[in-house]
């Protein structure tokens, strides 16, 4: 014999966002609490400006209070990728935090290279707060687009 169970959407909502977590290979940091690997889930993502020359691509993201050595850029499969964290500040006990509004934690940013991109000649500068990357272009032509006859 069947039972009806009462539909609760609020359980329905967290099964939803744990397959989704699973789906792109995230979890909340804690866990699921059934003994599963946890992944740490990006708290805040750097804000970047996207600019093309002729001669090249520039990426360039603010990352305030973040020091050069926990910022990673790599470039793999045509995916040049920005992770790293900004540590928050340690407690002191004569200071109270009325309020906290800036973001810390783990980042992750991930661009797609175009195809006219030389990914190995990149470079990468963390100045004042700004990581630059610069992209350079190559010279070989673009690959024409071809019409494909669907018989």
């Amino acid at each position: 014999m069947l039972e009806l169970a009462k539909w609760d959407p609020a359980k329905e909502l967290e099964e939803m966002s744990e397959r989704f977590n699973r789906f792109f290979g995230t979890q909340k940091k804690n866990g699921n609490g059934n003994g599963g690997e946890s992944l740490t889930v990006a708290k805040w993502a750097p804000a970047v400006d996207v600019t093309e020359t002729d001669k090249e691509y520039a990426i360039k993201a603010e990352l305030p209070e973040v020091k050069k050595e926990d910022v990673k850029v790599n470039v793999d499969n045509g995916c040049l990728t920005i992770q790293g964290e900004r540590k928050q500040e340690k407690e002191e006990k004569n200071k109270k935090y009325h309020r906290i509004e800036r973001s810390y934690g783990s980042f992750f940013r991930s661009f797609t290279l175009p195809d006219d991109a030389d990914a190995t000649k990149i470079s990468a500068e963390c100045k004042d707060g700004i990581l630059n990357i610069k992209l350079p272009k190559t010279d070989k032509p673009k690959s024409k687009t071809t019409e494909v006859k669907i018989s």
